[in-house]
């Protein structure tokens, strides 16, 4: 038996064990695969066999994702030949992964951090509290159409879709006129129920569009974000048009299909689990504690792909050189080292220390405004639907799984 053996073993892991199927289903919306704690007592890393035949190493306990994702020699190189991909992926598909790669997340330090630091201050705290009362409007016209409409409603199409769309139009500088196409547009690229033609005809049709909306703003840049991104490339060049138009496409696919999902599922626990949820997220300060448990408990982004460009290892395990990593942040998530009773839903635990934001240079950049949408919308729609409820029960609610797992629809009424 080898070194490399040897230390496996003594951490758990057989060193012959064949590698598992994965991604691994789950049960139920509102919990990770059951698996996972099995797979944490068993040892840091597991050897998991991905869709397209590949293997990974899937990363499970807390204390090793936040390693990993700091690790330097570890990379979240979206073009390397042996990321792990959890979904069916083509070789369109996968230049598409690698195009959107460029823009930003899958830079590598120190090509990574002159692009982050021009982002970072138009998301800071500050900034997205001037965004606050733009995101309100959106938030009350949304319910406004919701309460003038029929019952039941889908909740996912009335209000979850649209709300981070609009936002992220707000955000990038998108005009008014143009407001309903590239909801339209941005909404299909992430709606499960879209055929690929669709997809591919949407993501072609925004491309163009945030191509012809680039050229504008560099034409005559506005208060928004790319028109400032424009002006502060003239002084320090760096975001060139194709990699504004990327951080466009990464924004209104990304961020906007994480947002969807956890307004939709939040929404849901809370109608499923609490007797007046109206209570808990009575104020501002509530409603963020409610919304912080909500990202901790539901970790609606399972798995965050990364690639070995150096020999390193996880937990004492080895990892070679171009092996691939499923970094678990579900998993971690419930992590009982981490989280006592990490199973529990506790609004007041407050779990900052959580991972479904990530971790390291690439934590998500957009979360001070993922948290003010949800805690906006998690108050504004319990305030002015006290009496809202599910309209059918839990376990029928329909439920997509996958990297990124939401709700398909949300019937309520009220």
């Amino acid at each position: 038996m080898d070194g490399r053996s040897t230390l496996i073993e003594s951490v758990g892991s057989p060193p012959d064990a064949d590698p598992i199927d994965f991604p691994l289903p789950r049960s139920c919306p509102f919990q990770p695969p059951v698996e996972y704690r099995s797979l944490r007592a068993g040892g840091p890393v597991t050897r998991v066999r991905v869709p397209d035949g590949g293997e990974a190493w899937l990363v499970t306990r807390y204390d090793d994702v936040r390693a990993v994702l700091t690790d330097p020699r570890i990379s979240a190189d979206r073009g390397h030949p042996n990321l792990p991909m959890t979904e069916p992926v083509t070789p369109r598909s996968r230049q598409a992964i690698a195009a959107v790669g460029r823009s930003l997340i899958g830079l590598d330090p120190p090509e990574h951090s002159i692009p982050r630091k021009l982002l970072t201050t138009e998301f800071t705290a500050r900034r997205i509290q001037a965004l606050r009362p733009r995101i309100q409007r959106h938030v009350d016209s949304r319910i406004d159409e919701l309460l003038a409409g029929p019952r039941p409603a889908d909740l996912v199409a009335a209000l979850c879709m649209p709300v981070p769309s609009m936002v992220l139009c707000e955000l990038l500088g998108v005009p008014d006129r143009d407001r309903d196409f590239v909801v339209r547009q941005s909404t299909t690229l992430v709606q499960r129920s879209a055929t690929p033609e669709e997809r591919q005809r949407a993501g072609g049709e925004l491309r163009g569009y945030l191509d012809r909306l680039v050229a504008e703003k560099e034409a005559a840049p506005g208060d928004d974000l790319f028109g400032k991104l424009v002006e502060r490339d003239r002084e320090d060049p760096f975001y060139d048009h194709d990699l504004l138009v990327g951080l466009g496409m990464l924004l209104m696919t990304a961020g906007h299909e994480s947002t969807t999902s956890m307004l939709a599922l939040g929404v849901a626990l809370l109608l499923d689990r609490t007797d007046r949820p109206a209570d808990l997220v009575a104020d501002p300060v509530a409603a963020g504690a409610v919304a912080e448990e909500l990202l901790r408990y539901l970790a609606i982004v399972d798995t965050m792909p990364r690639v070995a460009k150096a020999d390193t290892e996880v937990g004492g395990v080895p990892i070679r050189a171009g092996d691939g990593l499923l970094v678990g942040f579900a998993s971690a998530n419930r992590d009982e080292d981490a989280f006592p009773d990490a199973d529990a839903l506790d609004f007041d635990r407050g779990a900052r220390g959580h991972v479904a934001f990530g971790f390291g240079v690439h934590q998500c950049l957009g979360q001070n405004l993922a948290r003010a949408q949800l805690e906006i919308v998690y108050r504004t729609l319990f305030a002015r639907i006290p009496t809202l409820k599910l309209a059918v029960a839990a376990e029928e609610l329909p439920f997509h799984d996958g990297n990124v797992h939401g709700l398909d629809r949300l019937p309520v009424t009220w």
